[in-house]
């Protein structure tokens, strides 16, 4: 078998039930959560007209430009899905467009990233199916290989592997790691209640800000009143 051109078997995925609750959540609270430490990038944005995405990844790693890959991982998605293709950052060429889109949409898939560019951007900015990517471009792919699927990817330093929870939402795109999703998730929803009440205070006009100046004495800030 040639070195970069395979297909593996997802070993496991998150439930659709921690998938669920992690919907209703913030994409930036979850990064909070996880000490800010991890991201996708400032590049991988979202083309789609609006709506967030969560789903256990089924990842493709391909050569830029060429998307066979692609088409093999749409025919290999369960319902619920996020098809995470790494395609090196390249712009050249677009991995997917409004054709390969219909095809995961049929096949109940939660979302698409694609660290590259897609095509087809008016059909895919009008719509709600999920898709981040990293740019635009009318030009066509290759569909030639090599590539790899279900294997560890990194976008921008963060590591996807098979079956972790993809999230995205306006802010952008997040991954987290699959051993790590329930911890996460109860960090996550203690702050989403914290920013409740603070919400709320806030409205109250009873909101406490003391910290601020606290902060800056600690800090040796001059001109503090």
């Amino acid at each position: 078998m040639p070195t970069g051109f395979r297909i593996w078997p997802r070993q496991r995925k998150v439930a659709a039930e921690l998938v669920a609750k992690f919907r209703e959540l913030p994409v930036a609270n979850v990064s909070d959560s996880m000490s800010r430490m991890t991201a996708g990038g400032p590049r991988l944005r979202p083309m789609h007209a609006g709506g967030v995405m969560a789903g256990p990844a089924l990842t493709v790693k391909t050569r830029p430009g060429d998307n066979l890959m692609v088409h093999k991982a749409i025919s290999l998605a369960e319902p619920g899905d996020v098809i995470v293709v790494d395609a090196g950052g390249d712009l050249t060429n677009a991995i997917i467009g409004e054709l390969m889109l219909a095809q995961m949409v049929k096949r109940q898939v939660a979302g698409v990233v694609i660290n590259g560019a897609i095509r087809d951007y008016g059909a895919i900015h009008a719509g709600s199916f999920p898709v981040y990517a990293a740019g635009i471009t009318h030009r066509g792919p290759y569909k030639d290989g090599p590539g790899e699927i279900n294997v560890a990817i990194a976008l921008d330093g963060m590591v996807i592997e098979p079956g972790d929870l993809v999230l995205g939402d306006e802010d952008g795109l997040l991954a987290v790691p699959f051993g790590v999703a329930e911890k996460v998730l109860a960090a996550t929803e203690a702050k989403q209640a914290a920013e409740t009440r603070q919400m709320a205070n806030i409205h109250a006009g009873t909101h406490d800000a003391s910290w601020v100046d606290a902060t800056l004495r600690r800090l040796g800030c001059e001109g503090l009143e």
